[in-house]
């Protein structure tokens, strides 16, 4: 009852710091479109779509964090965290497609020539997108650290993306104004924004990729692990150690080699050493399955 409670109360918060964040972006979405419009800034418009992708992934958090803490059901026996990643993945393509399109826009300006020196609303906009957007990123990222939380955390980078874009807006505009022969900064500093854009999506979807495709823990790990199981009285050997992500956790599986002569239940409390031992020694352990086999006197101390 307990874990439930605290599930839920981790829900409402990551659903909280979020709306948060999707108020914040609507309104500088609105005022870099708006603005970017009438100061005839390119710029800030497309600093103004990346904002928008920042409100679309806000909603797929919101609407996310309803399912991934879900407890083990019939139909899915180990929980419901791979939403989350799945979620993380959206956020991540959100983003790309975001990208490529102001890469579109930018050098399609910048051929045609279609660019003027923007008014200083422009500017003044895409500093306060990057004052509010770093702020927004710090809160929301040491609640995700706080929370454990992968997709909230994809989603803090996305709101500091934002702020990074908003740099060479800023700087483009500025000099623009200062010369109107440096109009053309405007749209290069769109094409700018695109380049953190698509850095933001690689690293936001890469990682939820890879646990989507069942990766395993690191090298380091596993030594680490195989480390402290051997130092459990009565572990003869152990082999078939396999991991894989789900959320922030891992799932251990894995068989170890006892005495042939001593009774199921005294390999049972082996087992249950074992276990205990890891996820006591490691908090990133999320469960551990332990099979047990009597060990062979010639092959003692290997792996079959």
């Amino acid at each position: 009852m307990s874990d439930t409670l605290e599930i839920n109360e981790q829900n409402e918060e990551v659903r909280r710091v979020t709306i948060y964040g999707l108020i914040v972006n609507i309104v500088l979405t609105l005022l870099k479109i708006v603005i970017g419009f009438f100061a005839g800034s390119s710029s800030v418009i497309a600093d103004g779509v990346h904002s928008l992708t920042d409100c679309s992934t806000d909603i797929a958090v919101i609407v996310g964090v309803k399912y991934w803490n879900k407890g083990p059901d019939i139909d899915h026996p180990y929980g419901h965290r791979r939403i989350e990643a799945m979620t993380t993945v959206f956020i991540g393509i959100m983003l790309l497609v975001a990208g490529l399109v102001l890469i579109y826009n930018a050098i399609t300006k910048i051929h045609s020539q279609t660019y003027a020196v923007p008014e200083w609303s422009a500017f003044i906009v895409a500093i306060l997108s990057i004052v509010t957007k770093e702020a927004l990123y710090r809160w929301t990222f040491n609640k995700s650290v706080e929370l454990k939380c992968n997709a909230l955390k994809a989603n803090a980078w996305h709101h500091r993306s934002d702020a990074f874009s908003s740099v060479p807006v800023a700087i483009a505009i500025g000099f623009a104004k200062y010369d109107s022969s440096w109009a053309v900064l405007d749209p290069i500093a769109s094409v700018a924004v695109s380049f953190f854009v698509l850095k933001a999506s690689y690293d936001i979807a890469w990682p939820a990729l890879l646990e989507l495709s069942d990766s395993g823990a690191s090298e380091t790990k596993i030594n680490k692990i195989q480390e402290l199981i051997s130092s459990v009285e009565g572990v003869k050997s152990l082999h078939q150690l396999r991991t894989r992500f789900q959320g922030n956790g891992l799932y251990v599986d894995l068989h170890i080699q006892v005495d042939p002569e001593i009774t199921v239940k005294e390999g049972h409390h082996i087992a249950g050493r074992v276990k205990h031992m890891l996820l006591k020694e490691d908090n990133e352990i999320l469960d551990v399955l332990v099979h047990i086999e009597p060990c062979n006197i010639e092959t003692e101390g290997k792996d079959e």
